[in-house]
């Protein structure tokens, strides 16, 4: 169903993962903890870590896009297309300093996340 990839980092690192679903839930809460750190770097004036917890976000749904499964149609493509204009997003947020824009990531996320749980069989 999904690659094997983003399952091995995660292992790696000794996270236990269930299920792919909940690694798909995992990834998702992830992008939102780094906005949330690249939020409070961007508000503290701090540089350096804003542009490391925005490439970290950006890492994640990169390797989101990594592990679709194109077989199943449609989603996969709209998926596809919503992660990399979330990327783009994330990429103006770093030039202009723009919580607004990470804001509408992260709400985005949340949206992702929220409908991933209710349509997966992953509890928190």
């Amino acid at each position: 169903m999904y690659s094997n990839v983003a399952y091995n980092i995660y292992t790696q690192n000794n996270v236990n993962i269930e299920s792919p679903q909940k690694l798909i839930a995992m990834l998702y809460e992830g992008v939102l903890r780094f906005n949330a750190q690249a939020k409070k770097a961007i508000k503290d004036n701090n540089h350096g870590k804003k542009v490391y917890w925005l490439n970290r976000s950006i890492s994640v749904i990169v390797e989101l896009i990594a592990i679709l499964d194109k077989s199943k149609g449609d989603i996969a493509l709209y998926l596809e297309g919503l992660y990399n204009y979330q990327i783009q997003l994330l990429s103006y947020a770093n030039i202009e300093d723009d919580i607004q824009k990470l804001d509408e990531v992260s709400n985005v996320f949340k949206g992702l996340l929220e409908a991933w749980k209710e349509t997966t069989d992953v509890v928190d």
